[in-house]
């Protein structure tokens, strides 16, 4: 299969790594210094909790222009950074793409992209499940086993057969969702609240894991966060994260505790832009739902008190 990684980040040159690994004609599409760097070293990836090191050599290319075709494209981004990227991917005649990453507009997203794009095109949403970080010389990553949730906004992925044949020859496990902007919606509650942790700790994690009270508020918030999708009328996906993460709040403060004492807590690096972004829309959603969420308030109030101190 020919394949585009549009991205090289963390996530995308993990799945780089992997559809290279499994027999794919892979390009990654980088730009600047980090396309130097592709060009000349390959994909650097030290697999964090494998200790091992590998390395893949890439085509890399800086621009995608309208007549290069792939069978699939993975744009692998952060949220912040897709809306700039519809054009391209609009004006290009490839049609199978999947946006992957965290994503709150993800149906206004395929309307932009289906409005501005001449040919028909196959649109999936996914989430990788893994990070890591960049360090000078290679990428770090954490993963058990590679996995992707992906699905699309109107009914099963309609370029299944070509997915599965780029991961035929991998390790790499695809979930399907059948509802995946509710999916992705409710992930962008922990996620705000993991990140909004060290934050207000400056990045202490072991000051952190030692502030019951705060651990007490997020993951408090937590369960307000998905009152408030449930209000909007959202399902609660999966399921299993909401109802754990509410009627057992001891053992998640605990899990929380326990994680922020580890040394890969402190290898995930969270984007402050992307990471702002998400607040801002769950603000919005929070306005339309008009509901209550004092825990979420005080986080949101001790970052702003962080904030105007720096």
């Amino acid at each position: 299969m020919k394949v585009l990684v549009y991205g090289a980040g963390v996530l995308g040159s993990y799945l780089a790594h992997v559809l290279i690994r499994g027999g794919n004609d892979v390009s990654v599409l980088a730009r600047g210094a980090r396309a130097d760097e592709l060009e000349r070293n390959g994909i650097v990836l030290r697999h964090y909790f494998q200790r091992k090191t590998t390395v893949d050599p890439v085509r890399v290319i800086r621009t995608l222009e309208k007549d290069e075709l792939y069978d699939l494209i993975f744009v692998v981004m952060k949220y912040t950074d897709f809306r700039a990227v519809l054009p391209i991917l609009a004006g290009n005649l490839s049609r199978n793409l999947v946006l992957v990453g965290n994503n709150a507009e993800a149906e206004e997203m395929q309307s932009e992209l289906l409005e501005q794009s001449e040919i028909e095109k196959n649109i999936a949403f996914g989430f990788q499940l893994s990070g890591g970080r960049r360090e000078p010389g290679r990428t770090v990553i954490i993963r058990n086993r590679g996995q992707m949730v992906l699905g699309g906004l109107d009914g099963p992925v309609s370029f299944q057969t070509e997915l599965k044949q780029a991961f035929a020859n991998t390790n790499y496990k695809l979930t399907t969702h059948e509802d995946m902007d509710a999916w992705l919606k409710n992930h962008v509650i922990p996620i705000l609240m993991l990140c909004y942790l060290p934050q207000i700790h400056d990045g202490q994690m072991n000051k952190i894991a030692r502030d019951g009270k705060l651990i007490h508020h997020a993951v408090a918030a937590m369960g307000e966060g998905f009152h408030v999708l449930e209000t909007l009328g959202y399902p609660l996906t999966p399921a299993g994260q909401a109802s754990v993460i509410r009627k057992h709040r001891w053992l998640v403060q605990e899990i929380l505790k326990l994680y922020h004492l580890l040394p890969v807590s402190r290898m995930i690096d969270g984007n402050f832009a992307e990471i702002e972004a998400l607040a801002h829309k769950f603000q919005d959603w929070l306005k339309q739902a008009k509901v209550k969420t004092p825990h979420w308030d005080e986080l949101e109030r001790q970052l702003r008190i962080k904030k105007a101190g720096e």
